[in-house]
């Protein structure tokens, strides 16, 4: 079952669309979360860890400039603040080795939004439960699809191909898992544990 659980949760990973690693760069991520903490208290310091030390006094520059236009009123706080925002997931971004396309007002996908509650609550029960029901069903399907053209694969050209399509299908996920980290002799290991 360890194993399982092992190779299961490696998967997800691979799994998780592009767009989803960055939710950094989200209005509800944990970066601006952290950033309207900041304002509130009037103290960078809980930003300062989404940047590296050499970006550190363009922040603090940026979070001061945010301060004073704060003042002036409700507009200039919320085009300050957006400033603010967008400078430090600018840099964060960077830090990451990752360009910065602007910030969305798009929920969190619904599997990130997980493991940040997961992380929060100190409890990966529910975030492994519903990771390794979906990796286990990517499985499946790609096995049943693959299975089913198989035993077809001899009746033609086109069925043939079909079955050759869905076989690299799923030997491509396999591989995936496979090159993950989480190979025969490693699994064993972690099962003896």
């Amino acid at each position: 079952m360890r194993i399982m659980v092992t190779l299961l949760m490696a998967a997800a990973v691979l799994y998780i669309p592009p767009h989803a690693w960055a939710h950094c760069d989200t209005l509800g991520g944990p970066v601006v979360a952290d950033a309207r903490l900041a304002l509130d208290k009037s103290d960078v310091t809980p930003v300062l860890k989404w940047i590296k030390p050499e970006n550190e006094a363009e922040i603090r520059a940026a979070f001061q400039k945010t301060l004073s236009v704060r003042a002036k009123g409700r507009d200039a706080r919320e085009i300050a603040d957006r400033y603010f925002f967008e400078t430090l997931v600018r840099l964060h971004r960077t830090s990451e080795n990752a360009p910065f396309t602007g910030l969305k007002d798009v929920p969190l996908e619904a599997s990130i939004a997980l493991a940040d509650k997961a992380l929060e609550s100190g409890i990966a029960d529910e975030l492994i439960d519903k990771t390794i029901t979906h990796v286990a069903a990517q499985l499946r399907q790609r096995f049943a699809a693959a299975s089913e053209a198989r035993k077809h694969k001899t009746d033609s050209v086109t069925a043939g191909r079909e079955y050759v399509a869905r076989y690299i299908e799923f030997m491509h996920y396999v591989e995936q898992l496979h090159d993950s980290g989480i190979e025969g002799d490693h699994a064993e290991s972690i099962a003896q544990q």
